[in-house]
């Protein structure tokens, strides 16, 4: 049997079942979505603000962000542009999107601005 999946007996009343388990699951669909992003495949929307734009996609930011969610369950179309409130930078937009794609950041101390944090948790649900 290959390590990446595993099956375990599990006795049910008089049934027999079986538990199918993916390893590392999580860790292998967050390096999927992570390489899809940075390949822009089947991104389906845009995000942009201060001149400037990123591509995602809608299944993400709505599974992170109840604020994505709202707008794009509001707006459905093939590709929607989401303008960004004038108070995010593009910076922090960036760094808001690694954060979603791979669940973690790194930051220098610099970059780490009180607007920064409060953009994270007006924009995604923790």
């Amino acid at each position: 049997m290959d390590s990446t999946w595993s099956m375990m007996p599990q006795t049910m009343n008089a049934d027999q079942y079986f538990s199918i388990r993916w390893n590392n699951y999580q860790r292998n669909m967050t390096a999927i979505f992570q390489e899809l992003l940075e390949s822009q495949s089947f991104v389906d929307v845009t995000l942009a603000c201060e001149q400037n734009s990123l591509k995602a996609h809608k299944v993400v930011l709505s599974a992170c962000s109840q604020y994505f969610r709202k707008l794009l369950l509001e707006n459905p179309c093939d590709h929607p542009t989401i303008i960004m409130p004038q108070d995010i930078e593009f910076s922090d937009l960036s760094f808001i999107i690694k954060f979603v794609y791979q669940g973690e950041i790194n930051v220098t101390e610099s970059e780490l601005q009180v607007s920064f944090i409060a953009n994270i948790l007006v924009l995604i649900q923790g």
